[in-house]
């Protein structure tokens, strides 16, 4: 059973930092997808930043150069670094994993809140 379980989630300062980890079990996690989603209230979720079994990156016009996705597959961890943070980084945070075959599974989410 796939399980992603996050972390680091907390309130800070505008401009501060904060640093989110997500720990995977129940699966290949060297050969997954992985990446860091989040919803703030009453918007839709959307991708913050992915990252290849390959290690390759992408993410969001809005955290591109704040923000960095990396991974870990002898921890099986994911981690996003976030600095610089703003206001409107303010939201639930949310793993993702995505194996070979395409079937994704989510975190259960860990409240980021920048205070101005």
């Amino acid at each position: 059973q796939v399980q992603l379980v996050e972390s680091g989630g907390g309130l800070v300062q505008a401009g501060g930092s904060l640093r989110l980890s997500c720990a995977a079990s129940g699966s290949a996690f060297s050969a997954n997808l992985m990446g860091w989603y989040r919803q703030a209230p009453g918007k839709q979720r959307v991708v913050v930043a992915i990252i290849s079994s390959g290690g390759s990156t992408n993410y969001g016009d809005s955290v591109k150069g704040r923000f960095a996705i990396s991974r870990d597959n002898a921890k099986n961890t994911v981690n996003l670094q976030m600095n610089s943070l703003k206001p409107e980084d303010t939201a639930v945070y949310y793993c993702y994993q995505e194996n070979p075959w395409g079937r994704g599974y989510w975190g259960q989410g860990t409240q980021v809140t920048v205070a101005s």
